[in-house]
């Protein structure tokens, strides 16, 4: 159930009286809480559900912990796998009673959402679960993906999953045939008289103070609530109608009206006032020991605060005292707190806070940094801030967390403009300018604009330290930022300047020394030939990168460059080993490839593989392959939100649709991707693409589209140098120029000459095989047998492997024909 409503209508207290209703049920009970200052921390609902449920403390010795949430997970028979992820999660050290887990950041934290919904599936087994997700609005990107998994897991699940949000939010879950939409519209003049009896009870309020709240709060049950109680706190009638009147009209100032009534009645509080300030400045939910720490008041003066705020309903209480959480009744009510701070002395509490955080909650602060760096920001503690800002996004980045992570990254760049910038502060900001440009790659793609800009300002900000002499320490720095420029122009592909940024990499990686820039300076090198025709030069450099690559050593390095080296080389040397005539090398390269990127579990890496691998499988003639990892690419990007790779899927499937005679499939599919395609900035592999929907306008009899797109194909590969699939253009063009209403043998041939001259010069031995089969065929058709036999012949006998593959039994039978 998605249940949404304004701030104040009464989500939380929908929540609490289902609850309430359900207590006497057997059932499982799990509840989340988000936090506007915790939107970009991973996992935050979750990890605290799981905080309260296991009942850890602060003072739990770190085998107590584990043993409390052994005990939890015993509850679901979770496996030790699982158990050390989320041990892990809870950032608890794994002391040798779970199995040491040797994953890479996404797999580790795909596997880890896997255990989140396993573990509800078990618990579901048990007992009928119900499960709350309270304000929505605030949550965490990672936290919504776990409940994108919940709530497709739970149609068959013995589950009911409460969401609650504001209208701003925009639930991913509407409308499938599972879930229902309410929404909480404000009360009636009728049903706000009703409420106003209800809290008042067996006292009196005159009927203009009453008619006051009427019109104040605007039917916000929240409002109606605590301003009648504040009228009722009042120790006069004229108190009471002087705190009515200083309520303004709802209608004008929503906020303002419960923040009136709430100022009169935290005024009332005495010392409990100092005391909700305090909490509201630690957050929504904050725990008895970090308020015990940061008041400095002894512990009955304090319990005798708290229990006044909890009496007036503006806190609830969970266990007892000293390991107690507590939680403001509302946001609204915790920011209402907040608001009464003056601006100095709300810097001097979170500068306390900040203190108190990180010297006797240390591994909260290791933990969370974020927590840390938002309340040195509030502080006034620019520096730090940005520096905990930033490893937390580094943090983010190395979990696959990568929404967050650019957001992290984002927060400390802004920190750093409001300060002068010293040497060590250039070198902080050029490594948050890259973590920033490595997390938007992934988030908003390699052409967007703010991952554009992003590498452009990492890029300016090192050249200006280089000038001022003082160049970063961590020489990866740069070329991190120079294979994301290398990467832009492969997306919006410009051959010349993906040379001169290639060659660049490669000079500066030679005068280095160091292994990881050359590795990736061959595989950027390897990729640029091979995309401009030089096809067997590429094929070494490819090589090169694989034997350079140390697993253990350079997994890590796909925060910094995008995707896995080796499952880059093995893809991209697959396609050049069947453009060279080794197809089942090719083969064994695509396996290779995927079976790694599935090991390594990094999502972009994954990605790549099942795209360029795709490819591969299609020029080989497997299509059901084919098929089937376009098919899983569309999920994965979908479950990433990639649109790139979601486009280059759609593209891909309407390719095969095109080779298997599904023309009219082809030609809505390929047309629809190239359209999301190119709405990224990206125009890498047009050639291809316009080339196979130029066939299957063909095969419809659309001649002109067919024109146009191969037209297209042509074009874009002399304008942009995109050169290896020009062979195949041009024997594509001559068949279409065969298949016309008025077919054109002399215009045919001409194509199919020039599709085997650039054959020859690129060493494509596949496509300079097809290209022999098209001139062969129109040769004997008009009585050149033994030319078209010598063409072909020699061509053929050159394959040494593929016998198997539809090219070479195609050529095998046309052969035979023309003997």
């Amino acid at each position: 159930m998605l249940l949404s409503g304004e701030a104040g209508i009464g989500k939380s207290r929908f929540a609490a009286t289902l609850l309430e209703r359900l207590a006497a049920e057997p059932h499982t009970r799990l509840r989340y809480f988000c936090s506007p200052q915790h939107t970009d921390s991973a996992f935050f609902p979750i990890i605290s559900q799981f905080e309260r449920a296991a009942r850890l403390t602060r003072n739990d010795p770190q085998w107590l912990k584990l043993d409390k949430l052994d005990a939890l997970l015993a509850q679901s028979s979770t496996s030790a796998n699982d158990a050390a992820l989320l041990a892990e999660m809870l950032s608890l050290p794994n002391d040798g009673r779970y199995p040491a887990l040797d994953l890479a950041p996404q797999q580790r934290r795909q596997q880890t959402l896997e255990a989140l919904v396993s573990q509800l599936g078990a618990l579901a087994l048990q007992d009928p679960v119900l499960m709350i997700f309270e304000d929505a609005h605030w949550s965490d990107p990672t936290s919504l993906e776990v409940f994108d998994r919940v709530v497709d897991r739970i149609r068959t699940l013995r589950v009911l999953l409460l969401v609650t949000f504001r209208p701003e939010f925009e639930a991913p879950w509407v409308g499938q045939p599972h879930v229902t939409a309410l929404t909480i519209n404000r009360l009636t003049q009728r049903d706000v008289i009703d409420m106003i009896d209800r809290v008042v009870g067996n006292s009196l309020i005159p009927a203009t103070i009453r008619q006051d709240i009427i019109e104040r709060t605007d039917g916000i049950p929240l409002f109606v609530e605590e301003m009648t109680k504040a009228v009722l706190e009042a120790e006069s009638e004229g108190e009471a109608r002087r705190t009515a009147a200083s309520v303004p009209s709802a209608a004008l100032a929503v906020p303002a009206t419960l923040h009136a009534s709430l100022m009169a009645r935290l005024d009332r509080l005495g010392a409990a006032k100092e005391v909700a300030q305090i909490g509201a400045a630690i957050g929504r939910e904050f725990s008895h020991a970090l308020l015990v720490a940061v008041v400095g008041k002894p512990e009955t003066e304090l319990g005798l605060a708290l229990d006044r705020l909890i009496a007036a309903g503006l806190l609830f209480r969970q266990g007892v005292a000293p390991h107690a959480t507590y939680l403001f009744k509302h946001a609204l009510v915790q920011d209402a707190a907040y608001g009464t701070l003056l601006r100095e002395a709300r810097r001097a509490l979170h500068a306390r806070i900040a203190e108190v955080l990180e010297c006797q909650f240390a591994e909260i602060a290791e933990s969370r940094p974020e927590l840390l760096a938002r309340h040195c920001a509030e502080a006034g503690l620019i520096e730090k801030a940005a520096g905990l800002w930033g490893r937390a996004g580094q943090q983010s980045l190395t979990r696959s967390a990568l929404t967050e992570a650019a957001a992290q990254f984002t927060r400390a760049i802004a920190q750093l403009e409001s300060v002068p910038i010293t040497a060590a502060l250039r070198r902080d900001q050029i490594k948050l300018q890259v973590g920033l440009a490595n997390a938007l790659m992934h988030v908003k793609g390699y052409a967007a604009p703010e991952t554009k800009s992003a590498f452009r300002q990492a890029r300016a900000l090192i050249e200006q330290a280089e000038e001022l002499g003082e160049p970063p320490d961590d020489p990866l720095l740069l070329f991190s930022i120079l294979y994301g420029f290398w990467v832009e122009h492969l997306l919006a592909f410009n051959g010349d300047l993906l040379h001169e940024l290639a060659a660049e990499f490669l000079t500066r990686a030679e005068k280095h020394g160091a292994t990881v820039p050359l590795m990736i300076a061959h595989r950027t090198m390897g990729i640029t030939l091979a995309f401009t025709g030089n096809i067997a030069e590429a094929r070494a450099r490819y090589t090169r990168v694989l034997a350079l690559y140390d697993p253990a050593e350079h997994r890590l390095l796909v925060t910094r460059f995008g995707t896995d080296s080796q499952v880059q080389a093995l893809c991209y040397r697959s396609l050049n080993l069947w453009l060279l005539g080794y197809p089942e090398a090719a083969q064994a390269d695509t396996d290779h490839a995927v079976k790694v990127a599935r090991e390594i579990g990094n999502a972009a890496s994954l990605m790549l593989a099942l795209g360029v691998t795709n490819l591969t499988h299609m020029l080989c003639g497997n299509y059901v392959a084919a098929d089937a990892l376009a098919d899983e690419l569309v999920v994965l990007a979908d479950e990433k939100g990639v649109p790139l790779r979601k486009a280059e899927a759609t593209i891909r499937r309407g390719c095969v649709f095109a080779l298997t005679g599904r023309a009219a499939d082809a030609v809505q599919m390929i047309s629809s991707g190239v359209t999301a395609w190119r709405s990224t900035g990206s125009t890498v592999w047009t050639p291809l693409y316009m080339s196979f929907l130029a066939n299957a306008f063909a095969r419809l009899g659309k001649f002109d589209d067919a024109w146009r797109c191969i037209g297209e194909a042509m074009t874009a590969a002399e304008t942009t140098k995109e050169r290896w699939f020009e062979a195949d253009i041009h024997r594509m063009a001559g068949e279409i120029a065969l298949l016309s209403g008025e077919p054109d043998a002399a215009k045919a041939e001409g194509y199919f000459e020039r599709a085997l001259a650039v054959a020859r010069q690129q060493q494509a031995k596949s496509f300079e095989l097809r290209a022999a089969m098209s001139m062969a065929r129109l040769w004997c058709g008009r009585g050149r047998r033994n030319e078209a036999r010598d063409l072909l012949a020699p061509v053929y006998c050159w394959f040494t492997e593929g016998f198997d593959t539809p090219d070479l039994k195609e050529a095998k039978t046309l052969l035979d024909e023309l003997s």
